[in-house]
């Protein structure tokens, strides 16, 4: 063993030399494989290291931020414009082994270095601050914030000390999972969770804990981190590094962000297993069907992973309170990711960010952010009203609020006109339902968009807003109902315009589903020809795309036909 840890010790020493010229890519290095097994025995502490003694709740990645976490390690351009974002919402703390030099960027990229930016004087290995970052969960979901911290699956021992560093800094008792037989060893890239004890891993989480059984893996996320349910997809092929972040995002509690390639290419048939397995399994915490919403994997330059193609994604993202960095990569694909975001999160700010300069090495905006969650939170939790036929009765909206000294007053805001104020009404506490309240939007006719948010005060002031940009970002419901002849619009389907339209590269098809149904959408010529069946099979419930690449057909005119149980929808596209 001493044998071992010396050979450890004399490496890293290297290591740490070969660090100051060159910058550790997202994956492990030859020499990192050969030194990982020596690496995990050092990083296991002998001194048992207890789970928190109360329930622990993680945070989900929409909920309130105190402050964001990246590495300036590479990257430069893509970190400047990630703390010019980032500073308008949280504190920034920015990893560095050289301060001035940072400091230099960023005044010369006219970004404020007196405000919301800590600078961290430690040594550090690499920018993937996602993979190696503290992890923030609460006691009995809204009490003692607390920092957890797990092996990295990195033979990177700087990296895996900075959640140390953090919870000292921002004053959080501090859990690993150093000691058997709570010893995991996991990546922040591919995990996430949506806030109320479901997880999401590929199966690289099994295969990096061969000494721990699936069950056990399981025990050390509940007990730690107070996951209860933790689905496990089998990885996909083509992604190196075996991340769920390179291919999907919990945009809420009910709502799955799912990257989508063309037809059999690349990691898509994988992606689109992985997706029917969790939809056929599982329900979200709400007890109903995950809403799905796809956004295209982009090709580089023409190619796929599966070629040489680098592993373009646009769900590789980050929520930082009101603001959304998403990335980009100066494609015209670029523009249809930004606008699913921006109907899939209304009133969110949605920045792109060029990420081009991290891409080849396997990790985008997400991959180089870690999120810290507030010392305060004032939770709330609803599911989305979904579109109904009801005209007559009053519509009920239920939520969760939280918050350690108790709520003062829960607010419900709504309104059918976004140029018109908001009308209120309150939300009073459900019987026999702890920290539920309840209240009701009136009634509206056939037609009618109902737009509404929900706000909450404590006992001891904190005020929050479900959705947090509210009153600029709401939930949306539509009451239906035959209004006249609409062609974009059936009893339980409904498919809004196709975008960008003329079309000359990737176009989005975007769709309401009111209820499940088998859908067939086809794509014709101004003869009736059929030229390509974009989509054939069952679609849930809820807002989600479909797509085709109109670079594959000849300039003019088609017909965009949409059959459905409930009817048939037709939309002319013109390919230029």
């Amino acid at each position: 063993m001493k044998k071992i840890l010396l050979g450890f010790l004399l490496f890293t020493i290297s290591l740490t030399e070969s660090q100051a010229q060159n910058n550790l890519p997202h994956r492990m290095t030859a020499d990192e494989q050969q030194l990982m097994p020596a690496y995990l025995q050092s990083r296991v502490n002998a001194l048992a290291v207890n789970p928190p003694a109360s329930p622990v709740r993680t945070m989900a990645e929409w909920e309130e931020l105190q402050g964001v976490l990246i590495g300036w390690k590479q990257f430069s351009s893509m970190l400047t414009e990630i703390v010019r974002e980032a500073k308008k919402e949280c504190m920034v703390y920015i990893l560095t082994n050289n301060r001035i030099s940072v400091y230099n960027t960023l005044n010369n990229a006219g970004i404020d270095t007196l405000t919301n930016i800590t600078f961290v004087d430690i040594p550090f290995n690499s920018v993937w601050s996602r993979d190696y970052g503290p992890w923030s969960a609460y006691t009995n979901d809204v009490d003692s914030l607390l920092t957890i911290d797990w092996i990295y699956n990195r033979p990177r021992p700087d990296d895996d000390n900075v959640p140390v560093t953090i919870a000292s800094l921002i004053n959080t008792p501090l859990y690993q999972t150093t000691s058997a037989p709570y010893d995991l060893i996991h990546t922040g890239g591919n995990f996430m969770c949506d806030g109320f004890g479901t997880g999401f891993s590929s199966n690289l989480i099994v295969n990096e804990n061969p000494n721990h059984t699936i069950a056990e893996i399981d025990t050390i996320m509940k007990k730690y981190m107070g996951i209860s349910r933790y689905i496990k997809m089998p990885v996909l092929p083509y992604d190196a590094i075996h991340h769920i972040d390179m291919h999907m995002k919990l945009l809420n509690e009910e709502t799955l962000l799912m990257g989508q390639y063309p037809q059999g290419i690349a990691d898509g048939p994988q992606i689109e297993a992985n997706l029917l397995y969790v939809t056929s399994n599982f329900n979200s915490v709400f007890g109903t069907p995950y809403k799905i919403i796809r956004i295209p994997m982009p090709a580089d330059n023409g190619a796929y992973p599966n070629t040489t193609g680098d592993y373009l994604t646009y769900t590789n993202s980050s929520f930082i309170n009101n603001t959304v960095i998403v990335p980009t990569y100066n494609i015209p694909d670029d523009t249809t990711a930004l606008r699913i975001y921006r109907d899939a999160l209304p009133g969110y700010h949605i920045v792109g960010i060029n990420s081009n300069a991290s891409i080849g090495s396997l990790g985008a905006l997400h991959c180089i952010t870690k999120d810290i969650g507030t010392d305060d939170p004032l939770l709330i939790s609803h599911q989305q009203l979904n579109d109904t036929y009801d005209s007559v009765n009053p519509y009920t909206v239920t939520a969760y609020i939280k918050h350690r000294s108790g709520i003062q007053n829960a607010t419900l805001f709504y309104r059918t006109d976004t140029l018109m104020p908001y009308s209120s009404t309150t939300l009073v506490p459900v019987s026999g339902q702890n920290d539920y309240f309840s209240g009701l939007i009136p009634a509206y006719p056939a037609g009618t968009r109902v737009y509404y948010y929900i706000h909450a005060e404590s006992v001891s002031g904190k005020q929050q807003s479900r959705p947090m940009p509210a009153p600029v970002a709401y939930f949306t419901f539509k009451v239906l109902g035959t209004t006249g002849i609409n062609e974009l619009n059936s009893p339980s389907l409904s498919a809004e315009p196709v975008f960008p339209n003329p079309a000359n590269a990737i176009t989005c098809i975007p769709l309401n589903v009111a209820q499940l149904q088998n859908v067939n959408i086809t794509l014709h010529d101004i003869t009736g020809k059929l030229v390509k069946t974009i989509f054939e099979g069952t679609l849930n419930e809820g807002h989600q795309f479909k797509f085709f690449d109109a670079s594959q057909f000849a300039k003019g005119a088609y017909m965009l036909m949409i059959q459905s149980d409930s009817g048939v929808i037709s939309q002319k596209i013109m390919v230029r």
